[in-house]
């Protein structure tokens, strides 16, 4: 069973209906503009100051418009355009005589260049926290002014205009902000002004002041001027667009964020830690966000254009999340991830060989094809790089025994025959072994006051949402608090965290009976990684009550009261004076373990209990395989004892059956002969892997080579064959792939890999194996990265494609 196979609907009403927007051979990083409309017609015959500045409206003549509207231009090249004595070839990138006639007549005031003081180490970059980007343009975040010069054909005189045009999308418009016009002197609208800072000679330093309200993307920048002389504008030049993020650094922003130290965790950390397995056995694994690598903040772009998300509704978050959620996988929008549970993952990349986004988004740039593969932690992984890329505070959140709810009861249902064997056909609720998801913080203007803050985004295809796969944004307050009228899909991510499990058993007459309740089974710890370090930090109390607790038994009782079964605590038994808990050895693939099941009589009466037990491997998502080994025991216990059931199991026993990360699930049923209490428990464990040992071979600074060496040791006494590494880190290396063969059962192998770092500053280098027989083997190492000698600047940050390369092996080495 595949997650999202289900019929589900969740009945809140998305932003975006079914707009999608069908590719045409390989994309462009951004959609190329349609013809424009006859701006005279459109806008009535107003010119261009006349729209801006009325009262320049009646200066020079007649009311026309500036001329054609500098469409086209993304070719021209350069930093600025020197005037010429005619109106240029509109390729060309020269200047332009608004007027129309093509003349530059002395005294016109030209622009004949721009330095938006965009590079990385200027002012601008580093007070917008874009620094780290690797990208020559500007990148602003809204809501913050930033500072640009213009060079002008002589000096600025008062009785001049100059305004500045930030224009996206291809049929730009002052009323949906894709069209902002910002007369410098002036006050301009929704925040945008410009004002002079600074007019020495034939330059003219400039302060402007974006809305934090602004549509986030990339804009087209031009200028215009008018004076005695005449009007000019300045042709587009794509050296001078414009990055415009959210910022949540901006207290007028409703994505800001008040604490530094969330900022840079949330919004400026490149790598982070996933968690996985379960409650008793957490794996953690290093991912590579990677959001300033070069081209994963046009890829970002690229998702919302491929979505064709107007350009108008950019600057709502809320609306943003929800769509990066429905285009992170690839259900019915032909979105970044396709989903694999099967285990068979020969036409693509096994979901635990990946050790980060970038790869996979700029292949989907690239190439406009759905990448193949990814289960949950790769959704929520790329997810957090590009709401960390565009602006949003994110972090990435993992759910143990996590539930899959289908029927909208906010129950987990589990039906049993008279017997109290699993019935399969009934059985399509499912929980998880753990689920990822992210958090991302933002107001929440649409809502009732109360539900700022966290809100949750998930982009793993498990349901529909008004009938597209995607989920979110919720507030975790509406969660926490059963509130599940809240949109968006709150019923769903409750049920995910807070509802019960219920065992319903069939009577003789064919009704079904509730024979017992496990009130703890769901959603049992919640955690993300801790803010500065690479602890894991719980935050199970953001999401729920104290387990038991007055407050936390109202809310399932509120959230129960609106799902499909609002009555089903009204038959319920509680005769449980028996207790039942599972324990598993820690054992790593390859070993022998040891299952115990222990039961304790806490009541005042003997009691006899006949127990079974059913063994079976388990996808993480709930899915099981058959039963490959089981045991009924019949158990008597005096008042107050407790007793021991055992069951061993062998490697030889589990290894035909293995599936993908190596879970197993234990069902315990029993009934107690005295009471007739009904004992139900289902326990999951892993089978651990092993790690991959990084050593770092001398010390890296910016631009010089580097090596790691790489140490690995197969755990299984068989060969695992086609193995992959994997090798990426931001500032670091570009994702790589290495091919390296087979290696042989416990042989140990040695790989040395050479990179050039780009940027300084403390790096990841995350490392990943992958073969048919062996997965989830990751490895993860610090580096220090010094600054070149003398020079602040990044190096070059090289290409957007991938290296693979075969290791033969004669060169790997061995211990």
């Amino acid at each position: 069973m595949t997650p999202g196979t289900m019929d589900g609907s969740r009945s809140d009403v998305g932003r975006w209906g079914r707009s999608f927007w069908q590719p045409s051979g390989t994309p462009s990083p951004e959609p190329e503009p349609e013809p424009e409309p006859d701006r005279r017609s459109r806008r009535g015959g107003r010119s261009f100051w006349a729209r801006c500045c009325g009262c320049c409206s009646c200066r020079n003549g007649p009311d026309e418009d500036w001329g054609s509207e500098p469409y086209g231009d993304r070719s021209s090249r350069g930093r600025g355009s020197s005037a010429g004595g005619r109106r240029p070839d509109s390729r060309s990138g020269g200047t332009v005589n608004a007027a129309g006639d093509g003349t530059i007549r002395d005294g016109m005031l030209v622009v004949t260049g721009v330095d938006l003081l965009s590079s990385r180490s200027d002012h601008n970059r580093r007070e917008h926290h874009t620094d780290e980007f690797e990208y020559d343009e500007l990148i602003i975040r809204r809501g913050q002014p930033f500072h640009i010069v213009l060079f002008l054909s002589r000096p600025y005189e008062s009785s001049d205009r100059i305004a500045l045009e930030l224009l996206i999308g291809s049929n730009p418009e002052v009323g949906k902000g894709t069209h902002i016009i910002i007369p410098v002197g002036k006050g301009g609208s929704g925040g945008w002004k410009a004002q002079v800072t600074k007019s020495s000679g034939q330059n003219l330093n400039l302060r402007v002041h974006t809305s934090p309200n602004a549509i986030i993307g990339k804009f087209q920048f031009t200028v215009r001027t008018r004076s005695e002389a005449g009007e000019f504008q300045l042709p587009f030049d794509p050296h001078n667009e414009i990055y415009i993020l959210f910022n949540p650094w901006c207290p007028d922003d409703i994505v800001y964020v008040g604490h530094e130290d969330w900022r840079q965790e949330y919004v400026l950390n490149e790598s982070g830690r996933i968690y996985y397995g379960t409650e008793a056995q957490i794996g953690e694994r290093t991912w590579n966000y990677g959001q300033f690598d070069h081209g994963v903040l046009d890829a970002c772009l690229y998702i919302l254009d491929r979505r064709g998300m107007p350009y108008g509704g950019r600057g709502d978050p809320v609306s943003v999340s929800r769509v990066i959620s429905a285009m992170v996988n690839s259900l019915d929008d032909n979105g970044v991830l396709i989903g694999n549970w099967t285990g068979d993952y020969s036409r693509g990349t096994n979901p635990s060989a990946w050790v980060g986004s970038v790869e996979i988004l700029l292949s989907y740039l690239r190439t406009g094809s759905s990448v193949p593969y990814g289960q949950c932690w790769v959704f929520a992984g790329v997810t957090t790089t590009v709401l960390r890329c565009l602006g949003l505070a994110t972090r990435t959140v993992t759910n143990f025994n996590s539930a899959h709810d289908t029927d909208t009861s906010l129950t987990m249902d589990i039906y049993f025959d008279e017997n109290m064997k699993p019935l399969e056909h009934l059985n399509h609720d499912s929980v998880w072994n753990f689920h990822v998801w992210n958090d991302c913080w933002m107001k929440r203007p649409d809502l009732p006051s109360g539900f700022d803050g966290w809100q949750v985004v998930d982009a793993t295809p498990q349901e529909t949402s008004s009938g597209i796969f995607c989920c979110g944004p919720c507030s975790v307050q509406s969660i926490k608090n059963g509130l599940v009228y809240m949109k968006y899909d709150t019923p769903f991510i409750f049920a995910e965290v807070n509802s019960d499990k219920v065992y319903w058993q069939r009577q003789d007459d064919g009704s079904f009976k509730i024979v017992y309740v496990e009130e703890k089974a769901i959603g049992t710890l919640i955690v993300t990684k801790a803010i500065g370090s690479n602890m894991q930090e719980e935050i199970t109390s953001l999401y729920k009550h104290p387990e038991g607790s007055e407050a936390e038994r109202k809310a399932v009782e509120t959230a129960a009261a609106h799902g499909s079964k609002p009555n089903v605590y009204a038959t319920r038994d509680s005769a449980e004076d028996v207790a039942i808990q599972v324990e598993a050895q820690d054992a790593s693939v390859g070993q022998d373990l040891m299952l115990s099941v222990v039961l304790t009589n806490r009541g005042s009466s003997r009691r006899t209990v006949k127990l079974h037990l059913y063994l079976s491997v388990t996808y993480y998502t709930g899915v099981t395989g058959s039963v490959f080994k089981d045991s009924k025991k019949e158990v008597t216990l005096a008042p107050g004892a407790s007793d021991r059931v055992e069951m061993p199991v062998a490697y030889r026993e589990y290894k035909p059956h293995l599936v993908d990360q190596g879970a197993m699930l234990l069902n315990v049923s029993g009934h107690v002969k005295e009471s007739g209490q009904v004992l139900a428990k289902q326990h999951t464990f892993r089978l651990r892997t092993p790690d991959l040992s990084l050593t770092l071979l001398g010390a890296a600074v910016v631009g010089q080579e580097c090596e790691v060496q790489i140490v690995f040791k197969n755990p299984l006494p068989t060969t695992l064959t086609n193995v992959v590494f994997r090798l990426e880190g931001s500032g670091l290396q570009r994702p790589k792939i290495l091919n390296v063969g087979d290696i042989g059962g416990n042989e140990t192998v040695t790989l040395r890999q050479t990179f050039v770092p780009v940027r300084p500053g403390p790096r990841q280098l995350i490392a990943s194996l992958d073969s048919p027989q062996l997965s989830q083997v990751h490895g993860v190492i610090q580096v220090d990265v010094s600054p070149a000698s003398g020079d602040r600047s990044f190096s070059t940050a090289g290409g957007d494609s991938r290296e693979e390369e075969s290791i033969p092996m004669a060169s790997r080495g061995g211990a």
